[in-house]
């Protein structure tokens, strides 16, 4: 039980890192913080499409991720 546990925890880490690195870049974001701002008008906006898609894909894999290291740590002690 412990192996497939330990196996699946590392898939799933796997995954979030391909995740995380597919998700859209705030290139945008990152210029106004330089120049100093001014595009507070747009910057809370509602993700939409493929953004608010990666986003519910990593939320989903990082609570799978906590239960998973937490069910390790409880084989692991007993």
């Amino acid at each position: 039980m412990y192996n497939i546990i330990e196996t699946l925890l590392i898939i799933v880490s796997i995954l979030i890192v391909i995740a995380v690195l597919m998700q859209p870049t705030k290139q945008q974001d990152a210029l106004n913080a330089l120049s100093g701002g001014g595009g507070d008008l747009f910057s809370n906006q509602k993700k939409r499409g493929f953004e608010a898609f990666m986003v519910k894909v990593t939320y989903v894999l990082l609570v799978l991720f906590f239960v998973f290291s937490l069910i390790l740590v409880y084989l692991s002690s007993h």
